[in-house]
């Protein structure tokens, strides 16, 4: 009974933490789902996947719906043993999204307990860590693997500081486990910039040890993490595998073209372009709203209010009061930093600011110079082009770094380690009575000196963004030309108010935990009341500021079914689904996201990783192609009158546009090649610069190209004859399987309207045979004359091979967990 008693504080704050969740978002109580714009899009993306494992009870592994055919890797796909999954699973037992909060919560409490932080205090903590802006933005709007992998990380950091103290047992578990479910987790982004943390901690753990002169329990420890990393690796195996196959064939990989659309020389080394990579760079004087929330005007719409400068010139302009309030509701584009879209400001909160300046005062533990490093370096990292010379050095020398877009998210390292950084100089502040009265003065000096610097000098803010200009032109539009530039000097002073205001607000709260901590030393308040009553500010503080961006009211939660179906068909879906044949659809406007998807076999889709070389045929070719769809559309009949080889190889019958009135039209393309096709010519290309600039000039219907690079050695004919009566029959089409009959008085050579990926294999009556890559993306076969019986099935190796690793490791892990435990019993009863 003692033992229990002593694990009560912890499962009142565990079950705190589910109360919080489920209140925080109530509307899950009431049957409602959060609309998260991603998940929207991902609902679209994952249609015919979930569609035919309801169906078939099985999993395809590829998707038909997307960028022509890709594999679900990265669309929630589900793998064979995957036990891992199952125990994240047990823990993200509450509705979306109050599992990913409650896991924020669960996480960094059992990070502070490493550092024996008393359960309250750890319970505010892992409050504050919580409901930190950005982690309760990004489940607005949908990121949810993202806020999945953060989840895990404190875990893992708890691990790997446990393994360091050397607690081997203890921490080789937790290593292991909490590993396993960051990398279940599925954000290699997330867990990549963890690392970046791991390895400053482990530079500070390594001179402590020669400091301590401790070098000889260095195999060890680097033994321990071997064993828990590798077990954790070999459980996710499945996945990691597939996603390192998959990597090279989508965007991710390094471009074989040496050339850009425009023609110009492609210079960038990196995976992805420089531009890219940063286009989401947080601004250097912007990091500033890590403790004011809305100096840089919040994000890109913001609600004002009637007393608004905006509000105010609406009036002036003949707008009435109704219409004035609605479009400072709907409409204030505030923001005025670097990055092109911002939803909310990456906000830590003042009391934790407050409190981690606190600790560096008077903490007298070194390891807070390593959470203040991971800090430093998160946010120097975060700056991205506004930091070009270490930035360019990451993505140029530092491996894997190239790989990864919005280089803004990294400071999520900073927004785990100054929570971290505030609870420890909470705790050492009443542990440590020394210099109470120094530091903490100190303290106030410093962060309440910051704030009061900041405000004096805003006359050094120029509070311009760098939309501004068309904001004011569209405006303009219709109205007196000096209307748009009155509005945009009417919203400069709102976003002065906003600056000012939330200085004033965070210095509030920096001042009442002052003032707390002050009357604590004076012996007027008691330490528990103390802590309780700045926990509620400093959770409060948050709490509010989430509110403005993730609340509770019709617009954020809707009922199940609009979730679950997000889409209605229009008018131009519902004319191309009475088409029962196979074909692809084109939405021009909206290729780039999921909504064709959901209704039809998209050439399009909404996905960071989409195939490389798919994506570049519509950059190099088909988009330009279209640029005037008016000389090549017959309005009357609604067809295209000009035929596009390439469009035509890729089965795109149908092409989704936008009227200008907003309606939605289908035009059908009369020229497509079909599902497949026999050419009467094969050209082969010796690199994809030549493939690519050969594509624009080919007819598809009779030519194929072939990369001799790839396919010389398997010395395919030149030229196969062609009998204008041979047949290809698509018999069946499903995501994983395709069947085809032949019927040829000659051999010949046919290409499939399909993404060529390595993992599909094809037989003819049952004998496999080579696919070969043609028209640089698609599958081409020698088929032999006579009739025949063609078959492509997705059977990929690297799930079958990754399952049986996932199973043995999983067994490893479960024999470990229970060793632990027999050892640990054992040692007791012999004590």
């Amino acid at each position: 009974m003692k033992q229990l008693q002593k694990f009560y504080p912890h499962f009142l704050a565990i079950f705190g933490f589910i109360l919080i969740s489920l209140l925080y978002f109530y509307p899950v109580l009431q049957g409602k789902k959060i609309y998260q714009s991603d998940i929207v899009q991902y609902t679209g993306m994952a249609k015919e996947q979930n569609d035919f494992r309801a169906e078939f009870d099985t999993e395809p592994f590829w998707t038909n719906a997307a960028f022509g055919g890709m594999p679900t890797y990265q669309l929630g796909a589900n793998y064979p043993n995957d036990f891992i999954g199952k125990l994240d699973d047990a823990l993200r037992f509450l509705p979306r999204p109050a599992d990913y909060l409650f896991l924020y919560f669960l996480g960094f409490y059992g990070l502070l307990l490493v550092f024996r932080v008393d359960p309250l205090k750890a319970f505010f903590g892992a409050l504050a860590f919580g409901f930190s802006t950005y982690l309760i933005i990004i489940l607005g709007v949908g990121h949810n693997a993202k806020a999945h992998a953060i989840a895990y990380m404190p875990l893992v950091v708890a691990g790997f500081i446990l393994v360091f103290k050397r607690r081997y047992l203890h921490g080789g578990l937790l290593t292991m486990l909490a590993t396993a479910l960051e990398i279940n987790a599925n954000h290699f982004q997330m867990t990549y910039y963890l690392l970046i943390l791991l390895l400053v901690l482990a530079v500070y753990f390594l001179y402590k040890l020669v400091q301590e002169n401790e070098l000889k329990s260095l195999p060890k420890i680097a033994g321990t993490f071997v064993v828990a990393v590798l077990l954790a690796l070999g459980a996710n195996a499945s996945g990691l595998m597939a996603t390192k196959e998959y990597s090279d064939f989508s965007m991710r990989g390094k471009s074989e073209l040496t050339f850009n659309p425009d023609g110009s020389k492609n210079t960038e080394t990196a995976s992805m372009s420089k531009d890219y990579i940063t286009e989401y760079s947080y601004g250097v004087g912007e990091s500033l709203n890590l403790i004011a929330p809305r100096l840089y005007g919040g994000g890109n719409s913001e609600k004002l209010g009637t007393d608004s400068h905006v509000y105010n010139y609406m009036l002036s302009y003949g707008a009435n009061e109704t219409e004035a309030q609605t479009f400072t509701e709907n409409y204030a584009p505030t923001y005025w930093g670097d990055q092109p879209i911002v939803a909310a400001p990456a906000y830590i909160g003042a009391i934790v600011f407050f409190l981690c300046v606190l600790a560096l005062f008077h903490d007298k533990r070194k390891i807070k110079y390593a959470f203040l490093a991971g800090a430093i370096i998160s946010l120097l990292l975060s700056w991205g082009k506004n930091f070009s010379a270490l930035t360019d050095f990451f993505i140029d020398y530092v491996p894997m770094y190239d790989k990864f877009r919005a280089v803004s998210s990294i400071q999520v390292i900073l927004e785990l380690c100054i929570p971290v950084l505030a609870i420890m100089g909470l705790q050492s502040f009443f542990k440590n009575s020394e210099n109470q009265k120094k530091s903490l003065l100190y303290t106030a000096a410093t962060s309440i000196g910051l704030v009061v610097l900041i405000f004096i000098c805003k006359g050094a803010f120029s509070f311009s963004g760098a939309l501004d200009g068309q904001i004011a032109d569209m405006l303009s539009q219709g109205q007196d030309k000096t209307f748009g530039q009155g509005f945009i000097d009417a919203l400069k002073e709102d976003r002065m108010d906003l600056f000012k205001t939330d200085l004033l607000r965070s210095g509030f709260f920096m001042v009442v935990t002052f003032g707390l901590l002050w009357f604590y030393l004076k012996g007027k308040l008691a330490q528990t009341t103390a802590v309780i009553v700045i926990g509620i500010f400093m959770v409060g503080d948050l709490f509010f500021i989430d509110k403005n961006y993730v609340s509770n009211d019709g617009k954020q939660f809707r009922s199940a079914r609009e979730i679950d179906q997000p889409f209605e068909p229009t008018d131009a879906d519902n004319q191309i689904l009475k088409d029962n044949s196979v074909f692809r659809v084109y939405e021009i406007q909206g290729r780039l996201q999921g909504r064709t998807s959901y209704f039809h076999k998209s050439v399009g889709g909404y996905s960071a990783v989409r195939p490389r070389r798919y994506e570049q045929l519509f950059e190099y070719h088909i988009d330009r192609q279209l640029n005037d769809l008016g000389k090549i559309i017959d309005p009357q009949t609604m067809t295209l009158k000009k035929s596009i080889p390439i469009m035509n190889a890729l089965n795109i019958k149908y092409l989704l546009l936008q009227t200008n009135d907003g309606e939605s039209v289908a035009v059908t393309n009369p020229f497509i090649n079909g599902n497949a096709w026999f050419v009467s010519e094969l050209k082969t290309v010796n690199s994809a610069d030549e493939e690519m600039k050969v594509l624009g000039k080919i007819d598809t219907k009779n030519v194929a190209t072939v990369s001799g690079t790839e396919e010389g050695k398997l010395a395919l004919p030149a030229r196969f004859a062609k009998d204008s009566l041979a047949t290809l029959k698509l018999e069946e089409h499903l995501p994983n399987t395709i069947k085809y009959t032949s019927n040829n008085t000659q051999d010949g050579f046919a290409v499939f309207s399909e993404n060529f990926y390595n993992g599909w294999k094809a037989t003819i009556d049952g004998k496999e045979v080579d696919i070969h890559r043609v028209d640089y993306v698609l599958r081409g076969l020698v088929i032999p004359k006579g009739k025949h019986t063609i078959e492509f099935t997705f059977e990929p190796q690297v799930v079958k091979t990754g399952s049986t690793i996932a199973l043995v490791s999983s067994i490893l892990m479960i024999l470990a967990i229970v060793g632990v435990v027999y050892f640990e019993q054992k040692g007791k009863k012999a004590a």
